[in-house]
C-alpha cells in the first residue's frame, strides 16, 4: 500500500450520500422567470418568440429565451453565413444540453423546442 492509499475506515464518514433533488427543489438561473406553474404553462406553451439573428452575440438571447422554456423560431436567413453557422453551433449545443429539439422549417429557419413541446405538420424535407 502507498502512502496515498486510504482504507475503508478511513474513509468511512468523509463522504455524504445526499439524494437528488427533484426538479422543483432547483434553483432558477439569475434573472430569468421561475417556471410556470402547472395551470399558466398551457396558456405558454402556445406561444413562441421569433428571433432574427444578424450577429453572434444575439445567441445569448437565443439561449435565455429557450432556457426559460419558450419556443423560438431562430431566422438566420439575414445573417451572413459564417455568423449563422456559428449561431446556428451553438445553439444545437443549448438545445442538446438542456434536452430541447431542433426542427428545420425552411432553409436557415429553425424551430428550437423546449422539452415537452408538440410540434406538428413538419415542411417535407425538413430536417427535424
Amino acid at each position: 500500500m502507498s502512502g496515498h492509499d486510504a482504507t475503508d475506515e478511513q474513509w468511512e464518514g468523509l463522504a455524504e450520500v445526499v439524494p437528488l433533488r427533484s426538479g422543483d427543489a432547483w434553483p432558477t438561473w439569475p434573472g430569468l422567470p421561475a417556471a410556470p406553474a402547472p395551470e399558466a404553462e398551457t396558456a405558454a406553451r402556445r406561444r413562441f418568440v421569433v428571433m432574427r439573428v444578424n450577429v453572434f452575440a444575439d445567441a445569448r438571447e437565443v439561449a435565455e429565451t429557450l432556457m426559460a422554456q419558450i419556443p423560438v423560431l431562430l431566422d438566420l436567413s439575414s445573417a451572413e453565413t459564417d455568423v449563422a453557422k456559428r449561431v446556428l453551433d451553438f445553439s444545437s449545443g443549448v438545445v442538446f444540453g438542456l434536452g430541447s429539439a431542433m426542427h428545420r422549417v425552411d432553409r436557415n429557419v429553425f424551430l428550437l423546442a423546449p422539452p415537452g413541446t408538440e410540434v406538428r405538420g413538419k415542411v417535407s424535407g425538413a430536417a427535424g
